[in-house]
């Protein structure tokens, strides 16, 4: 049984999360395909464990058309639909691909790797193959700490250019930034340097211990609390989401009665942001979405999973048909289901507005379902009477 049933009717939830028009049982709200697996970078957290070479068994271009098209047969308005990669400039058909999921009706937007690729020539083609939005990666405020993050020396400046080059083309942008032990006290500092961009969102990544990453970068549960309630007084400034980290909607809905604990972060960011204005508009609440429940990735082989962090296939495009996969295989199914969590996610009165990472339970105990090992919340129904 939920042990919020009320919360999805109340004021206050509606005020601080927001539901995909459609059912996330029957349409995801956003699809991520990963165009490739080549990228010119070596991030130390990578994900893909990308290389250099675009892989032959890749789904070939007129599978990709088919996978478009399912993705366009889920329910009205469609998902939000994400190329992204390795680098999906490495990607020969990418811009026809990008034009064909225009033509269809999707809102397509790309996530390019900062490399020599990333030029105004090639921005302004997918501007014009209808591309709405662009998101790029930011570790670090400085050049130094985000090149080695990245692997290359000359990403920051070619990021911070790439940032330049869409605002200008009228493109929305999107950063990314991945949050790790190694740039934990410098995220006040990338706040500063972020603000002026005028984003579309800030998202910010919490490390899943899966590919490159590893478990000795992530930070500490509590560290990760600290983090959530920063993000809640950064988010007056400008417009976030917090990525595999959804206990920040639980945080949000504490914070509607209490300050918060006062932290380091949070008075950096007070010192910082004394000249700037608070946004009301900034404040965009975030998604009621979770692995397998309105999010779906698709890898470059077509295998279908509830994340690109979440390493369990329900399947494969070439095999079966995507809508049928998102809607009716047991492990999206499973995904879905709140009340077989487990652990003090399962105990949680915040579960059904949460449910924790199970991308990141996967990596580190081998159960999707157990609890979120990045939480910190003991829930009142597993505290002593």
């Amino acid at each position: 049984m939920d042990p919020l049933p009320h919360l999805g009717q109340s004021r206050g939830m509606a005020s601080t999360l927001r539901r995909p028009a459609s059912d996330n049982s029957v349409s995801p709200f956003l699809v991520i395909w990963e165009t490739t697996q080549a990228c010119d970078l070596a991030c130390r957290h990578c994900r893909a464990c990308a290389q250099s070479e675009h892989d032959p068994l890749a789904l070939s271009h007129p599978e990709a058309r088919r996978l478009l098209e399912q993705v366009r047969s889920f329910s009205d308005p469609p998902p939000l639909f994400v190329f992204t990669g390795g680098d999906p400039f490495k990607r020969a058909d990418l811009f026809d691909l990008v034009q064909y999921g225009s033509e269809l009706g999707l809102r397509p937007a790309v996530s390019p790797s900062a490399t020599p690729l990333l030029t105004r020539a090639n921005l302004a083609r997918l501007k014009e193959c209808g591309a709405r939005a662009i998101s790029l990666s930011l570790d670090a405020s400085q050049e130094q700490a985000h090149d080695a993050f990245r692997g290359v020396a000359g990403s920051y400046a070619l990021t911070m250019r790439g940032c330049e080059l869409v605002r200008e083309l009228g493109l929305k942008l999107q950063v990314n930034t991945t949050v790790t032990r190694h740039n934990l006290a410098d995220l006040p500092s990338l706040v500063k340097l972020l603000v002026p961009l005028e984003l579309m969102t800030w998202s910010v990544f919490f490390l899943v211990p899966t590919g490159r990453a590893q478990h000795q970068d992530a930070i500490t549960a509590e560290e990760c609390e600290e983090v959530m309630h920063f993000l809640v007084d950064a988010s007056r400034y400008l417009p976030l989401k917090a990525t595999e980290g959804h206990h920040y909607k639980r945080v949000l809905l504490q914070r509607q009665n209490a300050p918060g604990p006062e932290n380091e972060l949070r008075q950096e960011l007070r010192g910082l942001s004394a000249a700037w204005p608070a946004r009301a508009a900034a404040r965009r609440t975030p998604m009621h979405i979770n692995s397998g429940d309105g999010f779906v990735f698709i890898s470059h082989r077509g295998e279908v999973f509830p994340s690109g962090f979440l390493p369990l296939s329900a399947g494969n495009v070439r095999r079966a048909n995507l809508v049928e996969l998102y809607r009716h295989s047991p492990l999206f199914e499973l995904m879905r289901n709140t009340d077989d969590l487990k652990g003090r996610c399962g105990a949680c009165e915040y579960r059904s507005v949460c449910g924790g990472s199970r991308s990141r339970a996967y990596a580190t105990t081998g159960d999707p379902l157990a609890e979120e090992p990045l939480c910190a919340y003991q829930p009142e129904a597993a505290c002593p009477a």
